[in-house]
């Protein structure tokens, strides 16, 4: 019952977004929902460890991915939008996988569905179940509180659908995606304590002095820590080059004028385009401020203009995918282990989808919620996550810790 009310107020998740059918200054993506459509829902027992699953360490990524549910094929160019899979693991522990079609929602929406349905779910199990507003706040499902008056909508669908005659954006040489499939590819956790935050952040700042010309947060420094380790893992596919890309998401709905309510349900993001040198990037003792720099003033120049340049972010994602650029998946300030389903804090969150694209770091709160650290999630082979073992290690030293 808590899953079905909290789609009664999630309900485009329930439906399926519909491709417009050719170029108009009018075609749009809709999303189609029709009385009777559904959510597909697993039900699975595992007999795997549990404890072991859910723990820091490397893990088979097979072993987790299995937890994950598909969303279903269709035959009508439709695309399902959420697919949920719950796994028992008797007299150790429960999962919950979600997957959420991006065409739908971003991160941000994404968890705030998941953060519903838990309150819903803990509302059952204390038996005070009604229909008053979800908590923590109810989805607003409306894409035209979104003002576009520059027409950027059609702008970029155009220019997506101009890409499909040179078919998908090259594939980064010399090194082998991650997959599924790939029987040595392991996800792991890495966790940086507020000490080392503070500290990164004291460098951050003394470094970038008093001109006020960077932004230094918690966010920043994290991606600063595992880009420099990242690189320093996978040296050799770097061997050679002169820069070293990010890419990450902004949340919008903040930003736009007039702002969208926080509880918009869809997609309000930008991409965020950060380079660095190479040579300064994998210095021991100052790439990591090097690259927190660099993020830090990414993300100042947006306030010139958060949709400054969004023509051209497109083909400037697809022209970056050969050199292999570090992305950031979640955030901290997503909250992510507050999901409680009436059972107390999760155990373990993952973000799988990281597994989809190489060089992805997922970032989300350390589990201990007030102890104001940052979790990393990777998947790699086995051989890069020992090594960025190692990198982690290594500059967790230079941090005196």
């Amino acid at each position: 019952s808590s899953l079905s009310r909290t789609l009664r107020h999630f309900y485009p998740l329930a439906g399926r977004v519909v491709p417009p059918r050719g170029p108009s200054p009018d075609a749009k993506f809709q999303i189609r929902c029709l009385d009777g459509d559904s959510v597909p829902l697993t039900l699975a027992e595992s007999s795997d460890d549990f404890r072991q699953l859910s723990g820091d360490q490397p893990r088979g990524f097979g072993r987790v991915y299995g937890l994950i549910p598909q969303l279903p094929p269709t035959d009508d160019g439709s695309i399902p939008l959420l697919a949920l899979q719950i796994t028992v693991f008797p007299d150790q522990g429960v999962s919950i996988g979600v997957a959420v079609h991006h065409v739908a929602c971003d991160d941000s929406s994404s968890i705030h569905f998941v953060k519903s349905w838990a309150a819903a779910a803990a509302a059952c199990n204390a038996e005070v179940l009604s229909e008053s507003p979800l908590s923590p706040l109810p989805p607003l499902c409306d894409p035209t509180v979104i003002a576009d008056p520059d027409g950027l909508y059609y702008k970029i669908l155009t220019e997506m659908q101009n890409l499909k005659p040179a078919g998908p954006p090259p594939a980064p040489l010399d090194l082998p995606p991650v997959g599924a499939e790939q029987g040595d590819a392991v996800i792991a956790s890495f966790l940086i304590g507020r000490e080392q935050i503070d500290r990164l952040k004291q460098g951050a700042m003394a470094r970038a002095g008093t001109t006020g010309a960077t932004h230094v947060s918690t966010f920043v420094v994290a991606c600063a820590f595992a880009w420099a380790c990242l690189v320093r893992a996978q040296a050799g596919f770097y061997a050679g080059k002169k820069s070293a890309h990010l890419l990450f998401s902004v949340e919008c709905r903040g930003r736009l004028e007039p702002p969208v309510p926080a509880g918009y349900l869809g997609n309000c993001l930008r991409p965020c385009f950060v380079e660095v040198s190479m040579s300064d990037l994998i210095k021991d003792d100052d790439g990591v401020f090097a690259a927190a720099e660099a993020i830090g003033r990414a993300i100042k120049g947006l306030e010139h203009g958060i949709l400054k340049g969004a023509e051209g972010w497109l083909q400037k994602i697809v022209s970056l995918t050969p050199e292999r650029p570090m992305s950031i998946a979640g955030s901290p300030r997503y909250r992510v282990y507050d999901a409680d389903f009436g059972w107390g804090r999760p155990i373990k969150v993952e973000m799988t989808s990281i597994e989809k694209t190489p060089g992805t770091v997922s970032l989300a709160e350390s589990r201990d919620g007030g102890g104001g650290g940052i979790e990393m999630g990777l998947v790699l082979p086995k051989r890069d996550m020992d090594e960025f073992a190692r990198a982690f290690v290594m500059a967790s030293s230079f941090l005196g810790t």
